[in-house]
């Protein structure tokens, strides 16, 4: 009887311990998630995953926007309606063909925390 309850326990601790590593690989996920392989090498950072999201899947295009907005943006650019509107043009700028969905792109690129 008691040998039966040192394996389950043994049992339980290794299901545990199985548990904790998968956990631990979940959450390094979650914090790298450019190390899952579903963005292409480029898109190394959050604002131009979320920017690819919503761009077709578009890599190229999403690379543009997110290059026209670091060189646009100014300091303190949220909340100033010039400077944002400076941001706004070039991303409309790059859009191109995809002009008309500049505004929704714009609120994407305003919600980034990394511009």
């Amino acid at each position: 009887m008691l040998d039966a309850l040192i394996r389950q326990r043994k049992e339980e601790a290794l299901d545990y311990k199985e548990y904790l590593e998968n956990l631990v690989d979940f959450a390094g996920k979650v914090r790298r998630p450019s190390g899952t392989g579903e963005y292409p090498e480029s898109l190394n950072t959050s604002a131009k995953r979320a920017l690819y999201d919503n761009l077709y899947n578009d890599e190229e295009l999403a690379i543009r926007v997110d290059t026209a907005v670091r060189y646009t943006r100014k300091d303190d650019w949220r909340g100033n309606r010039f400077k944002e509107r400076e941001v706004l043009n070039a991303v409309r700028e790059e859009l191109g063909e995809y002009k008309t969905r500049a505004d929704e792109v714009f609120e994407i690129v305003k919600n980034q925390r990394e511009y």
